[in-house]
């Protein structure tokens, strides 16, 4: 283990983006506890507040993103400890605001409503993105001896991720990034029914593509995504409870 740690980590200089990806899930798991402790009255957990203003932890999340983005830029770019720490601030911080995307995104607290899975989401994402990175996969890229001009094909990945992304299939698009045969798959395939793919191209010209963009979400995709849900909820807590949307929460 601490020769795989030696040869894959430090020697190829990602000690600063394993930093980062264990405090991200780290800090992650810790304030998803802490705000469950809280929802759930437990103890002394209790909501920030100053005077009547309630804190939500992503400002705590911003200023930490801040200290560890400005304190990775007057690092030396030699020194991998110290890139490690600001990386490990940057982290945690990541964590605190990606936690929030969901009020970020709506302009109001829906932590614990449906809409708040969002922010569950968005963690996973930036975590199996810098899980990639991690083990040495870089976005559009594609080494598989084709001939082509570089640049020809960072176009064609972005346009086949954007294709991709509209098609409603946003876990294709982000894996394709460092995957492309992926982006093919996810281009060349039916569109999501509630994509703005569908929208544009499927609501009213071709209404029979519609329905069986319908057919395949109700046969194949709403059971995974049922299992994606308990998954994250079994992580992060309940977001549709009607009691959270009276009284809300945390830290």
């Amino acid at each position: 283990m601490g020769n795989w740690f030696q040869q894959s980590i430090i020697a190829t200089g990602r000690l600063p983006l394993f930093c980062y990806f264990v405090m991200l899930i780290a800090a992650f798991i810790a304030v998803r506890i802490n705000v469950r402790l809280i929802r759930a009255k437990i103890g002394w957990f209790r909501n920030v507040n100053v005077g009547e203003m309630h804190i939500h932890h992503v400002v705590f999340g911003v200023i930490l993103m801040l200290v560890g983005g400005v304190a990775g830029l007057i690092v030396s770019p030699g020194s991998q400890i110290g890139m490690a720490v600001a990386a490990s601030v940057f982290g945690v911080g990541s964590a605190l605001v990606l936690d929030e995307f969901a009020l970020i995104l709506h302009l109001h607290d829906v932590y614990w409503e449906e809409e708040g899975r969002t922010s569950v989401d968005a963690v996973f994402i930036a975590v199996a993105v810098t899980g990639l990175l991690l083990i040495g996969l870089r976005p559009l890229t594609w080494d598989y001896g084709t001939p082509v001009n570089p640049a020809a094909l960072i176009v064609g990945n972005l346009v086949l991720a954007v294709v991709t992304l509209l098609k409603g299939k946003i876990w294709t698009g982000m894996a394709g990034l460092f995957v492309p045969p992926m982006l093919v798959v996810g281009a060349l395939r039916l569109a999501r029914p509630g994509s703005p793919w569908a929208h544009l191209f499927f609501a009213k010209r071709s209404p029979r593509k519609m329905a069986r963009a319908i057919h395949r979400e109700e046969r194949w995709r709403r059971p995974v995504i049922k299992v994606k849900i308990a998954f994250q909820e079994f992580l992060s807590g309940r977001h549709d409870l009607p009691s959270t949307r009276r009284g809300r929460r945390h830290l």
